[in-house]
């Protein structure tokens, strides 16, 4: 009985033995140096390479052993593992690009050079060659991409024209949320999005994307995924620091930190943290020229001139003609008929004394991501993120965010073929204020307009006519920026909304979103079928201060379902992509969003694909388009809904009231009336925008050598829009009306023509006949035994007939040609790496509701040396953008972007 109990013992621990194997190895790149972060797997079993390369991996099965070797962005290896003695030494060789898979273009897993759509990337690799302070600012460099830089902490990314810096027609995704702050509707850059440590992946799908992503993805759509904590574990941090370099700013340092913690637990339970945190000065905006008007264009002229209004010189927007202040005051008839119509502006305050230029932000962000089964069958991810931080950004206005804030909250449950999340997003505007306003409120602090004008006048009467005179002696006690008045004021203006005569801007907007995706590939073999839906739920919560939710709340609801269909025919080489979507909103009817392409392979080994499509595009109104309702000057901004009509009203003379229908029902044009007409406003509540987009593409991977290859990527497209949306001013007489065939009547007539009318601009949608088209062309390859040389040129264009609105704006905003040219070796001697970066753009023409011009051509160089030290896990980089040192704008009125020069301390990434 004892022999048989031990050769049972004995049994057991041999199938024990043998059912533990360990594997040690050492995995390199393709410049023969360590590869840390490497995936290890043998069935079941798993291990990552650490930062000299080494793995060891227990593996239950005897010799031969297969494993698989992998990282993004690099070719996958498998090796077969013979005996113990087998030294495992293996090299990662970096991927293609149009190799590489995505998974933005079609919900599913596939090769760029078979992607349907257009579609640009950024990996792993990418990220540390990267010659910018940060991966996003890296993306000015992506071919087609339009980069907009408001200062070190607020950039916007745009495609195929249509933007300005607040861009509502691109969205913006991490890990599946949209990260557009609720109140603005459009991203505010990387405020809530990964840092450089834990960025795995970002693509970019340029053009119309509504028909797989719904409502504003309308220009196009990036996509940021973050790392895995179950594939990339570990300790990272990075330390950066520097100086920005501006002729109106001077130079002044800038810090930023960031730490990444992630561990695996075991093969169900994983989790990670994220710190960043920087301090830097924004560009300086200081032009001092003269303009016609908020949304004009820059003219001759200094503070001398008594029309005088200034670029970056706030306040000075408040005027009144000598007629207009002779009449308020009741002066004698003759003395009115004796003065011009000589507009006189009050006396402004420059913006470097209404603001402080220092930026600063924070994000953190927590996730724990559960594997029940210990694979990834399924995953659940409850993730957490906050950002706070404070930036100035250029809208109508140039608005100051100080202690903005934004959180979002999310739980996901991801599967091989499927998603359902949910999340919440909210933000808080802390002290934000309009710079504007802040110095049209402070001149008012200290004297009414009424006051300052009638002053102005009457030493203008009695002073020979002088304007210089009689400004001087209007301003004479005025507050100067830095006294205890002064300072006294601003904190009183910034702490009241600009509905009650202040600048603050409260908002705590939020909403509820959840979407969900199954794909069918595994059930149904057919083809590959996918469906999907979202659904949002929106709260706006401005207190009145923004939109017209002072007495009554407004929340509103979204959602759209869709369904895809890929195919393959004739040997795989034939692939189609036909997919439709339909959204609906509470505000508006329900649009349909189809999508067609085909691609087709060419070659043996179906490296050449050719590839057309049509897809279609809508944006819904931003929430201010929708709901907007504030006093402007001497004017009201509204929404163009339906439902915001008679949430806005104003209190005129006699204890009558205007609400926002009279605008759109009882209104003359402004336009007419600057072209002599008097008729009634042609105007219709605001609806989605609308487009149509036809693509043609090639790419391919063409041998030029048995160890040369070069990629080639061209696409050409044309829009056709529908419904732009617009703002159109209009005056509201305080008495009369508009006969049926839209003529003015006498009581109409007499209220414009003593002046007793209500100035609005309302939103609502414009009939010009826009289109655009453009093509691009990318290339990459490698040159003198190893260096990367990849180059891009897009050209853009834009057709508008003028006689189908001769008012309408479209604001293309983008330059006709653009050239993108990057050259480095990662590798270039033991360590040491480097990239260059140079970038051109001719000169184009911006238009925007703050300032209207030419934005000069440009040419921009940024680059990069490296330094890699194992021995402390350790990366040093030392770099700068815009070296040659000649300054440019982005648009009139910004902040010139200088120079910046920095030296970063990566650990462990």
């Amino acid at each position: 009985m004892f022999k048989k109990l031990l050769s049972l013992v004995l049994v057991v621990c041999s199938m024990a033995i043998y059912a533990q194997t360990t594997v040690n190895g050492k995995i390199y790149d393709e410049y023969l140096e360590p590869f840390p972060n490497a995936v290890i797997l043998s069935g079941e079993a798993r291990a990552t390479s650490d930062f000299e390369g080494k793995f060891t991996l227990q593996v239950k099965s005897n010799y031969p052993i297969t494993i698989q070797v992998s990282a993004f962005g690099y070719k996958t290896e498998i090796i077969e593992i013979t005996s113990q003695e087998q030294e495992v030494n293996v090299i990662l060789k970096e991927s293609v690009a149009l190799d590489e898979v995505v998974i933005s273009a079609s919900r599913s897993p596939e090769r760029v050079i078979e992607s349907p759509v257009t579609i640009e990337r950024m990996g792993i690799a990418d990220v540390k060659r990267n010659t910018s302070v940060t991966y996003y600012d890296g993306m000015a460099n992506l071919k087609g991409i339009d980069f907009r830089e408001s200062g070190y902490g607020f950039k916007s990314i745009n495609t195929r024209g249509f933007s300005s810096f607040e861009n509502t027609r691109f969205v913006q995704l991490v890990d599946g949320m949209d990260t557009a702050v609720p109140a603005l509707t459009f991203s505010m850059g990387n405020l809530a999005g990964t840092s450089d440590l834990d960025v795995e992946s970002v693509e970019v799908l340029p053009g119309a994307a509504s028909a797989l992503y719904g409502a504003n993805a309308f220009n196009g759509i990036m996509l940021l995924k973050s790392k895995n904590p179950f594939k990339y574990s570990g300790i990272s941090t990075y330390f950066k620091t520097g100086y920005t370099s501006q002729e109106a700013g001077g130079n002044n340092p800038f810090y930023d930190f960031g730490m990444r913690m992630a561990y695996r637990f075991s093969d169900k339970l994983a989790g990670k943290a994220n710190f960043t945190y920087y301090s830097a000065e924004e560009w300086h905006a200081n032009n001092t020229g003269n303009s016609t008007e908020i949304g004009g264009i820059e003219i001759d002229g200094d503070r001398s001139l008594p029309d005088y209004d200034g670029v970056n010189v706030y306040g000075d927007e408040v005027s009144a003609t000598l007629k207009q202040i002779a009449t308020l005051a009741g002066l004698p008839e003759t003395v009115i008929n004796s003065l011009s119509d000589q507009k006189i502006t009050r006396t402004g305050y420059d913006e470097s004394t209404l603001v402080d230029y220092n930026s600063n932000g924070l994000k953190f962000d927590a996730s724990l991501h559960y594997r029940p089964w210990g694979n990834e069958n399924l995953e659940i991810i409850l993730n957490s993120r906050f950002a706070r931080g404070k930036n100035i950004y250029q809208g109508a206005n140039r608005y100051v965010q100080d202690g903005f804030s934004f959180e979002q909250h999310r739980l996901e449950f991801l599967g091989k073929n499927f998603f359902l999340r949910g999340y919440y997003s909210a933000n808080d505007s802390g002290g934000y204020f309009d710079s504007r306003f802040k110095a049209i409120n402070i001149n008012r602090a200290w004297k009414s307009d009424k006051d300052w004008f009638g002053d102005y006048l009457n030493a203008y009467l009695t002073g020979g006519r002088d304007h210089e005179k009689a400004r001087d002696i209007a301003d004479i006690g005025r507050f100067q920026p830095g006294s205890v008045e002064f300072n006294k004021a601003a904190n009183e203006v910034v702490s009241k909304s600009v509905s009650e005569g202040g600048a603050k801007l409260t908002d705590q907007t939020s909403y509820y979103h959840a979407d969900g995706n199954y794909n069918f590939r595994d059930i149904i073999k057919f083809g590959e079928i996918q469906i999907g839906g979202s659904y949002r739920k929106i709260n706006l919560n401005s207190q009145g201060s923004v939109f017209t939710d002072a007495n009554s709340k407004i929340s509103f609801d979204e959602f759209g379902i869709y369904t895809q269909l890929q195919k393959k025919f004739f040997e795989e080489r034939l692939k189609f992509t036909g997919s439709i979507r339909y959204d609906k909103s509470t505000n508006f009817k329900g649009n349909y969003s189809p999508r067609v392409s085909l691609n087709y392979s060419l070659g043996e080994n179906k490296d050449h694909v050719i590839r057309a499509s049509y897809q279609t595009g809508f944006r819904n109104p931003t929430l201010q388009e929708q709901y907007f309702g504030l006093p402007v000057g001497t004017g009201h901004l509204i929404g163009g809904v339906e439902e915001n009509l008679d949430r806005y009203t104003v209190n005129i003379e006699g204890g009558n009231t205007l609400t926002g229908r009279d605008a759109f029902e009882n209104s003359f044009s402004q336009a007419e009336l600057d072209r002599g007409n008097y008729t009634k406003s042609q105007l219709t509540t605001i609806q989605p925008e609308k487009v149509i987009s036809y693509e043609l593409g090639y790419r391919s991977i063409i041998n030029l050598s048995s160890n040369k290859i070069l990629e080639l990527d061209i696409n050409g497209y044309y829009n056709n829009y529908e419904s732009f949306t617009a703002i159109k001013d209009v005056l509201v007489p305080h008495y009369g009306g508009f006969n049926t065939d839209g003529t003015p009547n006498a009581q109409a007539l007499l209220a414009l023509q003593n002046n007793d009318v209500t100035s609005f601009s309302v939103n609502t949608n414009s009939n010009a006949d826009v289109n655009s088209y453009g093509i691009g062309v990318g290339m990459s390859t490698k040159v003198f035994k190893g260096f990367d040389l990849r180059a891009s040129y897009n050209y853009a264009k834009f057709d508008f007939d003028e006689n189908s609105d001769p008012d309408f704006e479209p604001a293309f905003n983008t330059p006709e040609n653009k050239v993108k040219i990057q050259f480095g070796h990662s590798n270039l001697f033991k360590n040491f790496g480097f990239n260059v970066n140079v970038r051109w753009q001719d000169e184009y023409y911006w238009q925007s509701s703050f300032l209207q011009g030419l934005v000069d051509s440009r040419t921009v160089l940024d680059a990069q040396v490296n330094y890699t030290v194992p021995s402390i896990k350790s990366r040093f980089k030392i770099g700068g953008t815009n070296l040659t040192g000649k300054e440019y704008f982005i648009a009139p009125g910004a902040g010139s972007i200088g120079s910046l020069y920095y030296i970063s301390w990566t650990i462990n990434d």
